[in-house]
């Protein structure tokens, strides 16, 4: 049986975890690279899932070898995702999981690759729902975030950023995540981490999270030491 250490506070990602963009990434990637003659595989989105936009479109374009510069790329993107992004619908189980843990006073975070743009465009539909965190980490946007996933950075801003009267010592976080990028992040971070992958991701892309979930639907957040679910 797994040993799992007790938590008291919980940092999430948004993309693909809390909200289904990833497929609209995916979409808006391939209707670009259609174009190029090449296609937006999982191979390929499972190295960038996590990074910043600019990192993100550096990596597509190098890896493609395709034949305009990462910004041209973006600008060709960005308008799929202004039509695509403010649609986006959260993902099951991630309400009430919210909810539960704000209910027992346990202090969520978000920690997000997005942009502050990015971020209001996806939550455009959400805005009750992100209201919930205590505070929300724009890693795309915010200064303090050095560098982007799979470096720690976001995760140790976001915990230092808990209104606590004491300092929040990193192994007292429960990250989320669905991106390997993100599970590494958190593992630099010295966090624990429940991944939920897509279904799509290779599984030897998961082996260094501490759980891994097909959906947020079966977390039981007993197993960290958090209250659990009502039975009712």
């Amino acid at each position: 049986m797994a040993n799992y250490k007790n938590v008291t506070h919980c940092l999430f990602d948004m993309d693909g975890l809390l909200i289904d963009t990833e497929y609209r990434y995916s979409e808006a990637y391939n209707k670009v690279l259609n174009k190029y003659g090449n296609n937006f595989s999982w191979e390929l989105k499972a190295s960038i899932m996590g990074f910043h936009f600019n990192e993100a479109a550096k990596r597509v374009v190098e890896q493609l070898e395709l034949p305009i510069t990462p910004e041209e790329l973006m600008d060709q993107v960005t308008p799929y995702y202004d039509i695509l992004f403010p649609d986006s619908q959260l993902m099951p189980g991630a309400e009430r999981l919210l909810r539960h843990l704000v209910k027992h006073n346990i202090p969520i975070a978000l920690a997000t690759s997005s942009s502050e743009k990015s971020y209001e465009l996806k939550t455009r539909k959400l805005k009750p729902f992100f209201e919930l965190f205590h505070h929300r980490v724009l890693g795309g946007s915010d200064p303090d975030v050095k560098h982007g996933k799979p470096a720690p950075d976001i995760f140790l801003v976001a915990a230092s950023r808990f209104s606590d009267s004491n300092p929040v010592e990193p192994s007292q976080c429960l990250v989320f995540e669905d991106a390997p990028n993100g599970v590494e992040a958190a593992v630099s971070a010295g966090m624990q981490v429940v991944m939920v992958p897509d279904s799509n991701l290779p599984k030897e892309l998961t082996k260094k999270a501490t759980m891994v979930l097909n959906s947020l639907e079966e977390f039981k957040p007993e197993l960290f030491g958090l209250p659990p679910f009502s039975q009712e």
